[in-house]
């Protein structure tokens, strides 16, 4: 049985063979379609580093469908960056290729290493911006908001204190 994930990509450093991380995020897209079928991609954007990471981000997001259970979506996004030559380092820190499971059409999913919804999408406009593009109407299982309102909510102009 086939399910769907939201999938979100981002990379900030080179690669030797794909160069600029805007274009390791587009090798990405086209790879992970060997994990299932890819029925929408957003378009990459540019966003600000954040934690120890000292160079813009590349982002992205894409629908995959997919016969894979989320621990082995999960274990082959892994390998994916591996292969793209990401190494263990710093948390947040640069990186060649980062791949995160965001949604899942089943749903929520928590086992050891992988929580769906990913915990921290609903504070990051680099992730809700891509998949606000390509995926508004997907559900947030907590909260019952749409991507779209969620992306709205975060990027809405606050008013400055008096």
């Amino acid at each position: 049985m086939s399910s769907l994930y939201l999938v979100a990509l981002g990379s900030n450093r080179r690669h030797g063979l794909y160069g600029r991380p805007e274009d390791v995020v587009c090798a990405a897209l086209e790879e992970i379609a060997a994990l299932g079928t890819v029925s929408a991609r957003a378009p990459v954007i540019a966003s600000a580093p954040m934690g120890a990471a000292q160079r813009r981000f590349a982002n992205a997001a894409l629908v995959l469908e997919s016969e894979l259970t989320p621990p082995a979506l999960l274990a082959a996004a892994k390998r994916m960056e591996r292969e793209f030559g990401r190494r263990r380092g710093q948390r947040w820190g640069d990186r060649v290729l980062d791949v995160d499971i965001v949604l899942w059409s089943g749903g929520r999913w928590t086992s050891p290493g992988l929580a769906i919804p990913h915990p921290q999408y609903r504070r990051r406009a680099f992730v809700l911006g891509p998949a606000a593009a390509i995926a508004r109407d997907w559900r947030d299982p907590a909260s019952g908001l749409s991507v779209a309102q969620l992306h709205a909510r975060l990027t809405r102009p606050r008013p400055l204190p008096r």
